[in-house]
């Protein structure tokens, strides 16, 4: 059986143990750029054998939240390079999550010229944050067009072929969470009636379009896709043919080689569960590597997870926030330090790079 302290294989990159830590939104990239406290942040952190970024867009259409970084121009390529060499200095191995947000923003939020775009003229319940006028409802996205949808499926692509060139070990596609990926898979933001919409063929069309193309571009084996299969997150909705979509998702997923599938359970933070029938049926028809998230705060639970087969790696999220040495904590059965949620998406070091880096 596999340790969760032990090395592991991931595409073309070895891993020095079996954490992941998740990808968590942090709001500390001013200008959409990430700066020297970003490079800071993640290599207090490397002990993790791989580590997936906080959303980073492909597209300035994407950008829907304040200071999230970007991944489509030199100034943000350049940023994130001081990022990934701090980290495999440091003996990690990481991926950069492509976010693209959709119709989750605000147009104060986004650079001159970018839109709040969605696959259909369906507006995302809530609010959104923005720092000129606090708290506002997510407006009326513009549904995208085909030569939209072309646009931002390229988009992905060339944030995918930049991300290697900042030095990053792969990507991971962010198809939950209600974002633009998992926005198409939903019937809650998608009610489009032609081949992107519909049956759950055409649903699923622009994951898969997606996911195909940056594997053409960097390799499979630098591929990964995270999946929230019943989330509810940012107004997703489950419908009738809900498991018969991921099914197909994760066998179409599988027969691209893609480097692994990361599936979101957030029923530890009140969302719904995830069917084990559902985890099973997607792990199955996927075939490769699994990375299990969602709640997890010590070694015991990841391990009979892993001991049991449901997963090959596991994803640790907030727990990283406040334990920076995380992982020789879990080794040795310490307690673990609380993260101020209050300063989550605070700017400047605090609540961020100020936790004791000690194991």
């Amino acid at each position: 059986m596999s340790s969760l302290f032990s090395p592991v294989t991931l595409g073309r990159v070895t891993l020095a143990n079996r954490v992941v830590m998740s990808p968590m939104t942090r709001s500390r990239s001013p200008g959409n750029v990430p700066t020297d406290l970003v490079a800071t942040y993640y290599a207090q952190r490397a002990e993790a054998g791989l580590i997936i970024t906080e959303g980073t867009s492909p597209s300035p259409d994407g950008l829907g939240y304040s200071s999230i970084p970007g991944l489509f121009d030199a100034a943000q390529v350049q940023a994130w390079r001081a990022v990934t060499d701090a980290v495999h200095a440091a003996g990690s191995r990481i991926f950069a999550q492509l976010m693209h947000t959709g119709r989750v923003g605000h147009p104060l939020n986004l650079p001159a010229g970018a839109r709040v775009v969605g696959p259909s003229a369906i507006a995302a319940p809530g609010q959104m944050f923005t720092v000129q006028q606090g708290m506002q409802d997510h407006p009326v996205p513009v549904a995208m067009t085909t030569d939209d949808i072309a646009k931002a499926i390229g988009e992905f692509e060339q944030a995918a072929a930049n991300a290697i060139e900042a030095g990053f070990d792969g990507v991971e596609i962010h198809g939950a969470n209600g974002y633009l990926v998992d926005q198409f898979l939903n019937t809650g933001a998608n009610q489009r009636t032609d081949v992107w919409g519909g049956s759950i063929e055409n649903r699923a069309r622009f994951a898969l379009e997606v996911a195909r193309r940056i594997a053409a571009r960097i390799g499979a084996d630098r591929t990964g896709i995270r999946l929230s299969p019943y989330g509810v997150f940012n107004g997703m909705v489950p419908d009738a043919e809900h498991e018969a979509l991921y099914a197909y998702l994760a066998r179409e997923l599988g027969a691209l080689k893609l480097a692994y599938v990361h599936i979101v359970d957030h029923s530890s933070m009140g969302a719904p569960a995830v069917p084990a029938s559902v985890k099973a049926a997607i792990r199955e028809g996927f075939g490769g590597t699994y990375i299990l998230s969602g709640g997890y705060t010590d070694a015991a639970r990841a391990q009979a997870d892993l001991d049991a087969g449901r997963g090959d790696l596991v994803a640790y999220g907030r727990a990283f926030i406040s334990n920076p040495r995380l992982v020789s904590r879990l080794k040795r059965g310490a307690e673990l330090a609380v993260a101020d949620h209050t300063k989550f998406y605070t700017p400047g070091p605090e609540g961020y790079t100020d936790y004791p880096v000690e194991g």
